[in-house]
């Protein structure tokens, strides 16, 4: 019986452990980390999708429901539908653009 409490109480230490470090600088609580994913991951779904967006040349970060792009487009119109498909999405509060397209 003392192993079934020892073992249940490293679960909880651990498990609460994980739950602090996922809580990155300036989110507010597990919760937020967990739609900021959940939005990261929607737009790079979409990106997948998406016959004109590059889904592997384009970043995506998402931090209390903004969306930030990154990395490079091969032309204005790429880096338009990125921005697009990202502000598609819901729950996204903004999306900041800094996709440089390649010359």
């Amino acid at each position: 019986m003392a192993t079934g409490k020892l073992i249940a109480a490293v679960f909880v230490a651990s498990t609460l452990g994980l739950a602090g470090c996922a809580v990155t600088r300036d989110q507010s609580t597990v919760g937020q980390f967990v739609d900021d994913s959940a939005i990261t991951t929607q737009v790079k779904a979409r990106f997948a999708e998406s016959p004109v967006v590059s889904a592997m040349a384009i970043k995506v970060k998402t931090l209390n429901g903004t969306v930030q792009l990154s990395g490079f487009a091969k032309n204005a119109s790429e880096r338009e539908a990125a921005e697009s498909i990202a502000r598609s999405v819901a729950n996204v509060k903004d999306v900041r653009n800094d996709i440089v397209v390649q010359p």
